[in-house]
Protein backbone atom coordinates (compact mmCIF):
# COMPACT_ATOMS: atom_id res chain seq x y z
CA UNK A 1 0.00 0.00 0.00
CA UNK A 2 1.09 3.32 -0.77
CA UNK A 3 1.73 5.80 1.54
CA UNK A 4 0.44 8.66 -0.28
CA UNK A 5 -0.25 11.31 2.65
CA UNK A 6 0.09 14.20 0.25
CA UNK A 7 -2.10 13.97 -2.79
CA UNK A 8 -2.41 16.50 -5.63
CA UNK A 9 -3.90 17.13 -8.72
CA UNK A 10 -0.85 16.71 -10.50
CA UNK A 11 0.21 13.03 -8.74
CA UNK A 12 -3.77 12.00 -9.57
CA UNK A 13 -3.50 12.68 -13.14
CA UNK A 14 -0.30 10.03 -13.10
CA UNK A 15 -2.26 7.14 -12.15
CA UNK A 16 -4.89 7.84 -14.10
CA UNK A 17 -3.17 7.96 -17.12
CA UNK A 18 -1.75 4.76 -16.79
CA UNK A 19 -5.26 3.22 -15.69
CA UNK A 20 -7.55 4.71 -18.58
CA UNK A 21 -4.90 3.97 -21.45
CA UNK A 22 -4.14 0.42 -19.90
CA UNK A 23 -0.57 1.93 -20.12
CA UNK A 24 1.95 -0.50 -18.88
CA UNK A 25 3.20 1.43 -15.93
CA UNK A 26 7.18 2.31 -16.66
CA UNK A 27 9.94 0.84 -14.60
CA UNK A 28 8.26 -1.47 -13.08
CA UNK A 29 9.85 -4.44 -13.59
CA UNK A 30 13.18 -2.34 -12.27
CA UNK A 31 10.80 -1.60 -9.11
CA UNK A 32 9.76 -5.26 -9.06
CA UNK A 33 13.55 -6.83 -8.67
CA UNK A 34 14.29 -3.96 -5.53
CA UNK A 35 10.93 -5.54 -4.12
CA UNK A 36 12.23 -9.08 -4.58
CA UNK A 37 15.35 -8.01 -3.19
CA UNK A 38 14.11 -6.26 -0.05
CA UNK A 39 12.41 -9.61 0.40
CA UNK A 40 15.36 -11.80 0.87
CA UNK A 41 17.40 -9.07 2.74
CA UNK A 42 16.20 -5.48 3.57
CA UNK A 43 18.57 -2.71 4.12
CA UNK A 44 19.29 -1.71 7.86
CA UNK A 45 17.24 1.43 8.49
CA UNK A 46 19.11 4.84 9.29
CA UNK A 47 21.10 3.82 5.84
CA UNK A 48 21.91 7.05 3.10
CA UNK A 49 19.64 6.53 0.50
CA UNK A 50 20.95 7.62 -3.14
CA UNK A 51 17.56 7.61 -5.56
CA UNK A 52 16.97 8.71 -9.18
CA UNK A 53 17.59 8.10 -12.54
CA UNK A 54 20.48 6.54 -14.63
CA UNK A 55 23.57 8.36 -13.56
CA UNK A 56 22.78 6.52 -10.20
CA UNK A 57 21.49 3.12 -11.80
CA UNK A 58 25.02 3.42 -13.65
CA UNK A 59 27.34 3.91 -10.86
CA UNK A 60 27.30 -0.09 -10.00
CA UNK A 61 30.35 0.76 -7.37
CA UNK A 62 29.03 3.29 -5.53
CA UNK A 63 30.34 2.25 -1.93
CA UNK A 64 33.64 1.81 -3.34
CA UNK A 65 33.66 5.88 -3.73
CA UNK A 66 32.27 6.13 -0.24
CA UNK A 67 33.82 3.48 1.72
CA UNK A 68 32.50 2.79 5.33
CA UNK A 69 28.78 4.49 5.04
CA UNK A 70 26.03 2.55 4.72
CA UNK A 71 24.64 3.16 1.12
CA UNK A 72 21.39 2.11 -0.91
CA UNK A 73 21.71 2.63 -4.19
CA UNK A 74 17.99 3.10 -5.44
CA UNK A 75 18.34 4.54 -8.72
CA UNK A 76 16.51 2.97 -11.92
CA UNK A 77 16.45 3.17 -15.73
CA UNK A 78 15.65 6.71 -17.57
CA UNK A 79 13.47 7.78 -14.45
CA UNK A 80 11.66 11.14 -14.15
CA UNK A 81 10.59 12.74 -11.24
CA UNK A 82 7.39 11.50 -11.85
CA UNK A 83 8.31 8.13 -11.77
CA UNK A 84 9.94 8.32 -8.27
CA UNK A 85 7.00 10.10 -6.74
CA UNK A 86 4.65 7.09 -8.36
CA UNK A 87 7.29 4.77 -6.58
CA UNK A 88 7.77 6.97 -3.45
CA UNK A 89 7.00 4.02 -1.40
CA UNK A 90 9.19 1.72 -3.11
CA UNK A 91 12.35 3.46 -3.70
CA UNK A 92 12.55 6.05 -0.53
CA UNK A 93 9.71 5.92 2.47
CA UNK A 94 10.25 2.37 3.15
CA UNK A 95 14.10 2.45 4.06
CA UNK A 96 13.35 5.00 6.82
CA UNK A 97 16.67 6.75 5.54
CA UNK A 98 18.63 9.13 7.65
CA UNK A 99 20.33 11.02 4.57
CA UNK A 100 18.44 10.95 1.50
CA UNK A 101 20.44 12.19 -2.16
CA UNK A 102 18.06 12.57 -5.26
CA UNK A 103 19.34 12.91 -8.87
CA UNK A 104 16.40 13.45 -11.44
CA UNK A 105 15.00 16.25 -13.23
CA UNK A 106 17.13 15.49 -16.18
CA UNK A 107 15.25 13.40 -18.01
CA UNK A 108 11.95 15.09 -17.37
CA UNK A 109 13.39 17.73 -19.72
CA UNK A 110 14.75 15.34 -22.03
CA UNK A 111 11.41 13.27 -22.63
CA UNK A 112 9.40 16.52 -24.15
CA UNK A 113 9.58 20.22 -25.57
CA UNK A 114 7.12 20.71 -23.38
CA UNK A 115 8.50 20.41 -20.26
CA UNK A 116 9.40 23.52 -18.99
CA UNK A 117 12.22 24.20 -16.10
CA UNK A 118 9.58 25.31 -14.10
CA UNK A 119 7.19 22.21 -14.62
CA UNK A 120 10.49 20.15 -13.17
CA UNK A 121 10.84 22.38 -10.03
CA UNK A 122 6.96 21.65 -9.63
CA UNK A 123 7.66 17.86 -9.82
CA UNK A 124 10.40 18.24 -7.28
CA UNK A 125 8.45 20.18 -5.22
CA UNK A 126 6.04 17.72 -5.04
CA UNK A 127 8.38 15.20 -4.20
CA UNK A 128 9.73 17.01 -1.57
CA UNK A 129 7.32 17.40 -0.16
CA UNK A 130 6.09 14.01 0.22
CA UNK A 131 9.49 12.92 1.42
CA UNK A 132 8.62 15.63 4.79
CA UNK A 133 5.23 14.52 5.30
CA UNK A 134 6.26 11.14 5.30
CA UNK A 135 9.49 10.80 7.14
CA UNK A 136 9.76 14.16 9.00
CA UNK A 137 11.38 17.36 8.16
CA UNK A 138 14.60 16.75 10.32
CA UNK A 139 15.83 14.51 7.44
CA UNK A 140 18.55 15.77 5.23
CA UNK A 141 17.92 15.75 1.71
CA UNK A 142 20.44 16.30 -0.59
CA UNK A 143 19.73 17.43 -4.17
CA UNK A 144 22.14 16.57 -6.65
CA UNK A 145 22.59 19.04 -9.54
CA UNK A 146 21.11 18.64 -13.13
CA UNK A 147 24.42 17.45 -14.85
CA UNK A 148 25.67 18.64 -17.99
CA UNK A 149 26.63 16.27 -20.83
CA UNK A 150 28.03 15.96 -24.86
CA UNK A 151 24.54 13.95 -25.98
CA UNK A 152 22.30 16.63 -24.43
CA UNK A 153 23.85 19.66 -24.67
CA UNK A 154 21.60 21.67 -27.08
CA UNK A 155 19.25 21.24 -23.58
CA UNK A 156 21.95 23.23 -21.24
CA UNK A 157 19.84 26.11 -21.60
CA UNK A 158 16.89 24.98 -19.76
CA UNK A 159 19.24 22.60 -17.32
CA UNK A 160 20.99 25.85 -16.14
CA UNK A 161 17.38 27.20 -15.70
CA UNK A 162 15.45 24.20 -13.61
CA UNK A 163 18.79 23.97 -11.68
CA UNK A 164 18.41 27.17 -10.73
CA UNK A 165 14.80 27.26 -10.01
CA UNK A 166 15.51 24.25 -7.32
CA UNK A 167 18.81 25.96 -6.05
CA UNK A 168 16.33 28.90 -4.86
CA UNK A 169 14.02 26.90 -3.80
CA UNK A 170 16.40 24.16 -1.25
CA UNK A 171 17.78 27.65 -0.35
CA UNK A 172 14.68 28.06 1.72
CA UNK A 173 14.17 25.13 3.06
CA UNK A 174 15.84 23.59 6.62
CA UNK A 175 17.88 20.53 6.71
CA UNK A 176 17.96 20.59 2.55
CA UNK A 177 21.23 21.47 0.29
CA UNK A 178 21.42 21.75 -3.10
CA UNK A 179 25.07 19.53 -4.56
CA UNK A 180 26.14 21.80 -7.72
CA UNK A 181 28.28 18.75 -9.56
CA UNK A 182 27.20 20.81 -13.05
CA UNK A 183 29.35 23.75 -12.80
CA UNK A 184 32.56 21.02 -11.92
CA UNK A 185 31.93 19.00 -15.22
CA UNK A 186 32.90 22.58 -17.31
CA UNK A 187 35.52 23.71 -18.39
CA UNK A 188 37.47 27.15 -17.60
CA UNK A 189 35.65 27.93 -21.03
CA UNK A 190 32.10 26.82 -19.94
CA UNK A 191 31.78 23.23 -22.06
CA UNK A 192 31.34 19.84 -20.53
CA UNK A 193 34.30 18.10 -19.99
CA UNK A 194 34.47 15.42 -22.82
CA UNK A 195 36.50 13.00 -21.28
CA UNK A 196 33.85 12.28 -18.32
CA UNK A 197 31.98 9.64 -20.37
CA UNK A 198 31.10 6.32 -22.12
CA UNK A 199 30.18 5.83 -25.37
CA UNK A 200 27.42 7.17 -25.29
CA UNK A 201 28.41 11.15 -24.26
CA UNK A 202 25.73 10.87 -22.01
CA UNK A 203 26.60 8.51 -18.61
CA UNK A 204 29.75 9.06 -16.88
CA UNK A 205 32.72 6.93 -16.56
CA UNK A 206 34.85 6.57 -13.60
CA UNK A 207 36.53 10.15 -14.23
CA UNK A 208 33.32 11.59 -14.17
CA UNK A 209 32.17 9.53 -10.93
CA UNK A 210 35.45 10.91 -9.15
CA UNK A 211 33.72 14.72 -9.72
CA UNK A 212 30.52 14.06 -7.74
CA UNK A 213 32.24 11.89 -4.82
CA UNK A 214 34.59 15.09 -4.43
CA UNK A 215 31.21 16.84 -4.03
CA UNK A 216 28.92 14.42 -2.31
CA UNK A 217 31.67 12.82 0.13
CA UNK A 218 31.91 16.03 2.59
CA UNK A 219 28.22 15.90 3.01
CA UNK A 220 27.85 12.23 4.10
CA UNK A 221 26.48 11.90 7.72
CA UNK A 222 28.78 10.12 10.03
CA UNK A 223 27.22 7.82 12.43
Amino acid sequence: MKLYILTSAFFFGILTSYAQTNTPIPFKDEIDVFVKNDSIQMPAANSILFVGSSSFNYWKDIRNYFPGYPIINRGFGGSSLTDIIYFNQETILKYKPKQIYIYCGENDIAASDTITPQIVLERFKTLYKIIRTNLGTKVPIMYVSIKPSVSRWAMEEKFVAANTLIRNYINKQKHTQFLDVHTAMLDSSGEVFKDIFIADKLHMNAKGYAIWQKIIAPTLMKD
